[in-house]
């Protein structure tokens, strides 16, 4: 950039597609990158413990002003910000507001920006719609886990959850495990399960997929089991659960929203792999006690375990130790795997960065100006 002037790269949704942001297997390599250099620690994120997932705005359940919002389900805005190092050498910031009732004006739940900026002037570099790419970076987090702990044979699929992250998860799945025959979709609403499954046979015709009534039937035989479904938060004995007798041996269980095993199998006999062990701690720390109860993700109501002396920090197994070598990709044969993924910002200017310099490659997007030369200096 030819400074003081500063301009920066608009990129709408449709800029985005044509920059490759549904590259799955790029976007999975790009991950398995990104969680090498957050294990060396070539990163930042927000906090003063450099791992905050964000900070969030939510509303009160009620309020004198008209004009504010109240709460309602998964209404809130939030701010991402994450600076990532190595090739991608990027800072930036996801920023998002969410609410349950946009799907009645015929809008995703949530609305998400991605903004990319010079890490020594802050400087934008790039603007750019962000809900296919953080869908995409979604999925191919779960996507890494599959690659190194799920058995190469793996035939048998079990989703809980007929949404926009399990379609990405299962695109991860068939990125990596390409021998998948069978997929079962467990849903609420017989409308979202329905156009899941068209949705599967359109894009995977060479696989049998089918609707099942309940969690158990989905896990039962399943070598791979994806839950993304959303729960109201704040009673963990809501959350979805799955017992222990339902699960195959050596099957891999991942979850990127709320899910609920039975104590004595987390604490015993279950693996436990976490994205970042880093974020889980901080988020004991921040929503201290029972973050559980907040964030209903496995990992999450592990840490409580560890804050309770019921279970020690050794019990819990980092990705980027085992991408590494640090750590084996199985400490025994047939264990059975449950991979917690909180979600960071790093994912974010990761494929985002990724996305940003094909963009600039291949001409892509719109030019804006910011200024010629600041007026206020």
């Amino acid at each position: 950039m030819d400074y003081p002037k500063v301009e920066f790269l608009y990129l709408n949704e449709e800029d985005m597609i044509a920059a490759g942001v549904k590259d799955m297997a790029g976007c999975i390599e790009t991950m398995e990158e990104m969680f090498k250099l957050m294990k060396v620690g070539n990163y930042r994120m927000g906090g003063a413990n450099g791992n905050s997932h964000g900070c969030m705005v939510m509303f009160p359940e009620s309020s004198p002003f008209p004009e504010m919002p109240v709460d309602g389900p998964d209404r809130r805005f939030m701010a991402m910000p994450a600076y990532l190092g190595g090739k991608f050498d990027m800072a930036g910031m996801k920023w998002y507001g969410s609410n349950c009732a946009n799907k009645e004006k015929g809008l995703p739940r949530s609305v998400l920006m991605l903004t990319l900026n010079d890490k020594d002037t802050g400087a934008p570099l790039a603007y750019m719609s962000a809900n296919i790419l953080s869908a995409y970076r979604t999925g191919a987090v779960p996507g890494v886990g599959y690659k190194y702990f799920a058995k190469e044979d793996a035939k048998v699929v079990g989703i809980i959850g007929p949404g926009v992250m399990s379609k990405t998860s299962l695109a991860a799945m068939m990125a990596v495990r390409p021998g998948i025959e069978t997929i079962k979709v467990k849903g609420r609403g017989k409308t979202s399960l329905e156009k899941f499954i068209n949705y599967v046979k359109k894009e995977y015709p060479q696989v049998n997929v089918y609707g099942v009534d309940t969690i158990e039937e989905a896990v039962r035989d399943s070598d791979i089991v994806a839950a993304n479904t959303s729960t109201p938060t704040g009673n963990p004995e809501e959350y979805p659960y799955i017992a222990e007798e339902w699960m195959k041996p050596g099957a891999v269980i991942s979850s990127t929203a709320a899910l609920r095993f039975d104590d004595e199998f987390v604490m015993h006999r279950a693996r436990i792999v976490a994205d970042n062990i880093k974020l889980y701690e901080a988020w004991e720390e921040e929503m201290k006690p029972h973050a559980y109860n907040t964030i209903p993700i496995p990992a999450v109501h592990v840490m409580d375990l560890i804050a309770e002396g019921k279970m020690s920090l050794d019990q819990i197994d980092d990705l980027g130790d085992i991408l590494i070598g640090n750590i084996p990709v199985h400490r025994k044969q047939d264990e059975i795997v449950i991979y917690s993924i909180g979600g960071m910002p790093v994912e974010d200017i990761a494929w985002g960065t990724v996305v940003y310099r094909n963009a600039l490659k291949k001409k892509i997007g719109t030019r804006l100006k910011l200024w010629d030369t600041p007026c206020m200096i």
